[in-house]
């Protein structure tokens, strides 16, 4: 009888994973699964950054790796225009009215189609005779900075 080899899987586009994983910048950990649940993804579906995917290709299921990522590759260069005031009287009407807001809060918001959500960390809070208005940030959190991406691969499919 012949015997059969079953060769260790490699991950590759479109590969469906079972990993642990960290992404950290210089201030530290953003994601960490290490201590919990594992995460399950599917490449090339926008989970992780295309710079975080293409480290992860070719990888075998087991493999424990750290990448470090340049500034700006993960998650792009930060862009001053994705920070933005908004008024006191539009967050009213999307959220509760006595939410109150302090500077380093993420607030998460609806895409306009409603399907998704995105973040925005506040920056700033004012009040003036224009009223009320937050500035938020809209970039990663990681946007412009070194990455850190530390991976275990416990299955792939």
């Amino acid at each position: 009888m012949p015997s059969t080899l079953s060769a260790t899987p490699l991950v590759q586009p479109g590969s469906f994973l079972t990993l642990h994983y960290r992404l950290a910048g210089p201030g530290g950990d953003i994601i960490n699964t290490f201590g919990g649940k594992p995460a399950t993804l599917s490449l090339g579906t926008g989970e992780l950054s295309p710079a975080v995917e293409q480290r992860l290709l070719g990888l075998a299921e087991g493999t424990r790796a750290t990448f470090s990522i340049p500034a700006g590759e993960a998650f792009g260069d930060r862009n001053p225009d994705m920070q933005q005031w908004v008024a006191r009287k539009l967050l009213n009407q999307m959220g509760d009215p006595l939410e109150k807001y302090s500077v380093g809060d993420v607030v998460q918001f609806p895409t306009p189609d409603g399907l998704g959500q995105y973040a925005g960390a506040v920056q700033q809070v004012r009040s003036d005779a224009d009223g009320e208005a937050v500035l938020f940030d809209f970039n990663h959190p990681l946007a412009g900075q070194p990455v850190t991406f530390e991976v275990q691969l416990i299955g792939v499919l």
